[in-house]
């Protein structure tokens, strides 16, 4: 249903790459891509072509460390904070996701 749904924003004529990392959820013999997706999966053991893994490395530096919770909605209030502390600040998403080498720099 994800697919689909992505594939129905996809601009009439245009196509989508998405990137998986290897997570085991990710695949499936079972799945159904859209003719207007490809799915493009990263190499195993590369997070520095996943930026997605500094956000959740800064998350967890930041808000989510050297915590005891007290059960499982602890967690969860506390991931919640976190994350919709780090929404409020686009800038931050976009310089963590950086990568210079990426952009000439």
């Amino acid at each position: 249903m994800h697919l689909e749904e992505i594939a129905f924003h996809i601009a009439p004529g245009a196509h989508a790459v998405l990137l998986l990392d290897q997570a085991g959820w990710h695949g499936s013999a079972e799945l159904v891509v859209p003719p207007n997706i490809t799915l493009m999966p990263l190499p195993p053991r590369c997070p520095e072509l996943n930026p997605v893994e500094n956000v959740w490395q800064f998350m967890r530096d930041n808000w989510l460390s050297n915590r005891i919770f007290k059960s499982y909605d602890d967690i969860v209030d506390h991931c919640c904070f976190a994350w919709n502390k780090l929404v409020d600040q686009p800038w931050r998403i976009m310089s963590i996701g950086m990568r210079q080498w990426a952009h000439g720099y």
